[in-house]
Formats: C-alpha cells, structure tokens, sequence
C-alpha cells in the first residue's frame, strides 16, 4: 500500500507542471540588444518601482517622478547596445535616472515640495536620532504631525542634491555602500562620508527636536 502511495505521488509530480527558472538580467539584455522588446519589457517590469521609488523620493512629485522614470527607460532602451556588463543592469539603470534626476533637480531649484516624513522610513539601525523623532518615548511626540514633517522637509531641502539622493538611495531604498558608490560613480568610502554629513545636516537642523 505504502508502495502504492509512493508511486501515486511520483505519478503526480511528475505530471505537475515545471516553473521555469527567472531569466538572469544578462541573458535579458543581450536578447534586448537583438531586438527582443519583449526582453527589455522583462526589465523594466523587475526595477521600475525601485528606479520611480527612488525618482520620488528626490523630487518628491509624483508627476515628474514618473516622466523621469519613462525617460529613464527610454534613455536605457537606446543605449543598451552600448552597454558592455562591466555593472549589472539595475546599476546601469540605476546611473541613468540619477544622472537625468540630478540634472532636472538644478534646473528646478525653485521647487518647494518636500519630503513626507511618511516617505521616509528610516531604520534606527542606521539614525536613531532621527527615528527617535516618532518614536513614543521621545517628549516630543505629541508634537502636532504637521509641523513635524514641515520640519522634516525643510531639512531634507537643505541638502545638496547629492547629499539627499545617497540618503535616498541608503536610508529608502536599502541600498549598501558599495552599490550606492557604483551608481553614483564613486567609492564606497566617499558614500560613506556623503552619508556621515548628509545626517549631520539633518540632525543640525533639527537639533530643537532631538533634545
């Protein structure tokens, strides 16, 4: 009877049906450089929430967030016959809509949106002052909301654009150094020191509501 099981249950398995494996990123894009649209769709689908997320969370609108993101692509689509793997592609992606973000961002110095403190969400692992801000043991939380994310946002608005995006990409987005350093064309330790003064910046500005 026990045999009989057995081989019932190795009947059915093999009549299941098999889930392909994922195609890797490198096979994706030397389908895409032979003209695969469909193999270049199979990328955007894997990283454009992540490329639009981090866009966002630079302009913080929503409308040029998601212009930057087409643009991005489209940028990515013409070039990507160029593009040799010395990165992977989420990097490659990745470089060009920080490039195309930072260069929108000098041409709209004027903006006055900010960030929403819900927008970001900070791990106490890596700023615990800054989480301490709604945290229910600071003094300060019955603080009005309002007034906290107005503070927020004029905090992160001081920044340089290079300074809020390696906040963006490491404290949002979950980056690591070294992967923030590929983007952004730099070593791990000069990330490192941008993030370093990025949150003393912060933390400066909002020293009345970290005591």
């Amino acid at each position: 009877m026990a045999i009989m099981t057995q081989a019932v249950a190795l009947e059915r398995e093999a009549d299941a049906p098999t889930v392909p494996a994922p195609v890797e990123d490198r096979q994706l894009v030397r389908q895409a450089q032979q003209g695969d649209l469909s193999a270049f769709d199979e990328l955007i689908r894997r990283y454009q929430e992540r490329v639009y997320a981090t866009v966002y969370h630079m302009t913080s609108n929503h409308e040029d967030a998601n212009d930057l993101t087409q643009e991005t692509f489209v940028k990515a689509y013409k070039a990507i016959g160029s593009f040799k793997g010395d990165s992977g592609f989420f990097t490659w992606v990745y470089r060009i809509a920080v490039n195309k973000t930072i260069n929108f961002l000098k041409q709209k110095k004027n903006r006055h949106n900010g960030f929403s403190l819900n927008d970001l969400d900070f791990n106490a692992e890596h700023d615990p002052d800054l989480v301490a801000l709604v945290s229910e043991r600071n003094p300060r939380r019955d603080m009005g909301l309002v007034e906290l994310q107005e503070k927020l946002n004029e905090a992160m608005q001081k920044l340089s654009d290079v300074h809020r995006l390696v906040v963006t990409l490491h404290d949002v987005q979950g980056l690591s150094h070294e992967e923030i350093g590929k983007i952004m064309d730099c070593n791990p330790g000069t990330v490192r020191s941008r993030l370093f003064y990025a949150r003393q910046q912060l933390q400066g500005s909002l020293a009345d509501y970290l005591k």
